[in-house]
């Protein structure tokens, strides 16, 4: 198909930033740029017109960390969002127990369980899930997706008793008698997940779908996902064919750069004796880097720091790996043309993630391995220096703040504050720095994500004159950060990123000018229309001529 979009405000995110009035589009690719006459003029014979009105376009967003599986998934789940105690939640499950039909059983999950918010500012135990029912298995996982909440069927399933090990990189909170709580931090999360049944291709293959369309909506064209352990059996050759799948079948409007979450060695050896590395893939489908979680979330206290939380002085977070396992993934992974993207909220854990990517790199020296660290939000002074150092990408999670900002100084004190979430010294430093939502744990709306980079509040407009303004993003900044910056993280910057000639046709009309109106209003804008590949593949209204 062959598109002219005229009468716009096209802002390209190239180098040199240009604003141009129309764009080309044919066979999935920009054509050519310019005023609405000249192309008008040039090149409208057989092309569809479509008139912007003056409304702005940007590159289609690439969110680099998400995990759009696990967020399919998570449709299906209770939502335990909002809850404002532990009585609400469990009605929720009560609720969902007694609507189910004869003969449905299995396990209630459910996803977005926040102790913060509630009245008791606790985790639910196995006590508090048994009053849901003592013969369902249940199994409620916090918010960062962290830390898991079971009831005592579900211990029992599972094998969790008083005499069980405490496993390597994770922890089964007990209480004073050594009895299990029910509540499951890191890697103990797996006892658990391992005995749920995973899901088959065909229903892979639906939520996937499903999800994809709505991410569409939002102005998203590509997304850079970590999914591979989504499910129990760990297969990600039945994940790689569902997506395949749903590519040749036109029903993925995303193109997809899959982080590897390979934890262990044999299991990253295995991957890479495949022929699986970094690039492998096309436009559509590609293999991106090997993803390591190496520590928690400052919500659930079990970001690895390198002095104790504020307010638990005897708790300094968990750390996964030990730093000759993280040393020996990083260093394999990087011999084998492998990029890596390790998960580190904690200052420790950061250290000592650059740590093993400064030994890789000595080892084995490449011109650009682009690696990279996701979320990175409680950085030591010494972290900030050595993201530039070192040249590794900052993945930030600036839409986090919506909720930490109110928690984070009783974590970590204040003075530790000042070099947290510290996002506009980096890109100021000259670091490369794109924009994740780390979705289902956070909102994947873009406009979100740029209103709290921007104006450093949460969804209600609080604190009203921002929290530590001084590492606010620009609204440039921050699209340019969702745009060119994503591409650059997925070695795909010649290709996608900016609106330019001979670049994807991935491209997003939106409802406002976020670069004119009230910053306060950008979490409002809605995406008019998204283009993927030169398909039109979401449109909000009518707005072909």
């Amino acid at each position: 198909m062959k598109y002219l979009f005229i009468n716009g405000k096209i802002y390209t995110q190239s180098v040199d930033r240009s604003i141009e009035e129309a764009v080309l589009v044919e066979d999935g690719l920009i054509q050519k740029l310019g005023t609405s006459k000249d192309l008008l003029d040039q090149s409208s014979s057989g092309a569809i017109i479509i008139d912007l009105e003056g409304k702005i376009m940007v590159p289609g967003f690439n969110d680099s960390h998400i995990h759009l599986l696990n967020y399919a998934y998570g449709l299906s789940k209770l939502d335990l969002g909002g809850a404002k105690n532990i009585p609400e939640l469990i009605a929720r499950g009560k609720k969902v127990i007694q609507n189910r039909k004869s003969g449905e059983d299995g396990w209630l999950s459910g996803r977005g369980l926040d102790q913060n918010i509630l009245e008791e500012n606790r985790i639910p135990n196995r006590w508090d899930l048994d009053q849901i029912s003592t013969e369902v298995p249940i199994v409620f996982t916090r918010v960062c997706e962290h830390i898991v909440t079971v009831n005592s069927k579900a211990l029992e399933l599972c094998g969790i008793n008083a005499s069980t090990s405490q496993p390597e990189g994770g922890h089964i909170d007990q209480d004073e008698e050594g009895t299990p709580t029910g509540v499951l931090r890191e890697a103990a999360r797996y006892l658990v997940y391992e005995r749920i049944p995973p899901a088959n291709k065909a229903a892979i293959k639906s939520m996937l779908a499903e999800a994809a369309e709505v991410l569409s909506s939002y102005g998203l064209t590509s997304l850079q996902t970590d999914d591979i352990e989504t499910f129990s059996d760990k297969d990600y050759e039945v994940i790689f064919e569902a997506y395949r799948e749903l590519i040749d079948e036109g029903k993925l409007p995303l193109r997809i750069y899959k982080q590897c979450l390979l934890p262990s060695i044999e299991r990253l050896q295995a991957f890479l004796d495949k022929g699986y590395n970094t690039g492998v893939g096309d436009g559509f489908f590609k293999i991106g880097p090997l993803k390591l979680l190496t520590d928690g979330t400052l919500g659930a206290r079990t970001a690895y720091l390198n002095e104790p939380y504020a307010d638990e002085p005897d708790n300094r977070g968990i750390n996964v790996f030990t730093q000759d396992q993280l040393d020996e993934l990083v260093m394999t992974a990087h011999q084998n043309d492998m990029q890596v993207l390790t998960h580190a909220i904690g200052d420790g854990a950061m250290d000592m993630c650059m740590d093993a990517m400064e030994k890789a790199q000595l080892a084995y020296p490449k011109d650009d391995p682009r690696f990279g660290i996701v979320h990175l939000q409680l950085t030591s002074q010494r972290n900030l220096e050595r993201f530039k150092e070192q040249n590794i990408i900052a993945f930030a999670e600036p839409i986090c703040i919506n909720s930490d900002l109110y928690i984070v100084e009783d974590r970590i004190g204040a003075q530790r504050a000042k070099t947290a979430y510290n996002f506009r010294s980096l890109i100021d430093a000259g670091v490369h720095l794109t924009l994740s939502t780390d979705t289902p744990v956070d909102l994947f709306n873009p406009m979100k994500s740029i209103y709290v980079a921007v104006n450093r509040k949460d969804y209600n407009g609080h604190p009203e004159a921002g929290w530590r303004m001084d590492e606010a993003l620009t609204v440039e900044q921050a699209v340019y950060a969702y745009t060119a910056e994503s591409a650059y993280a997925s070695f795909e910057e010649d290709v996608k990123g900016s609106i330019e000639p001979g670049k994807y046709a991935d491209l997003v009309v939106l409802s406002e000018d976020i670069y004119q109106i009230d910053p306060n209003r950008i979490q409002d804008v809605a995406v008019e229309m998204t283009m993927m590949n030169g398909n039109i593949v979401y449109e909000r209204s009518e707005v072909v001529n």
